[in-house]
């Protein structure tokens, strides 16, 4: 049976694991990273549908340099920035993000915005 793979990059050991424990309950084959590896690696090896980016990865890293570099290697998979501050939605960088969600103890925003952007990869 074939599983959507999601592919989650936060810096958080708990939040990849409560991530990956509540994707896979959705029936979704769940990848994770720390951020430490290379992105476009990390991607050539998994090849996820979706991907949910952590904006802050510990101090010296960020995701939307991360978003940057998968949008420039022409990558168009979705991406779901995730994060705890709502004020990066109004850095520029973000725009390349397909969708954004604000990181929450109810996952019921991000499932639905995970379903959203799978069926989104469908048409497009």
């Amino acid at each position: 049976m074939y599983k959507p793979k999601i592919l989650v990059i936060d810096d958080e050991k708990h939040i990849r694991m409560l991530y990956q424990e509540e994707l896979e309950g959705e029936g979704y084959d769940v990848a994770t990273s720390d951020g430490e590896e290379p992105v476009l690696d990390v991607l050539a090896r998994e090849a996820p549908q979706v991907v949910i980016l952590d904006i802050r990865l510990g101090p010296d890293r960020c995701g939307l340099d991360l978003l940057q570099l998968i949008r420039n290697k022409g990558e168009h998979v979705p991406v779901i920035l995730s994060t705890a501050f709502d004020s990066f939605q109004h850095d520029l960088k973000s725009i390349a993000a397909d969708y954004y969600v604000v990181k929450s103890v109810d996952l019921s925003v991000l499932k639905a915005t995970v379903r959203q952007a799978l069926a989104a990869g469908k048409t497009a």
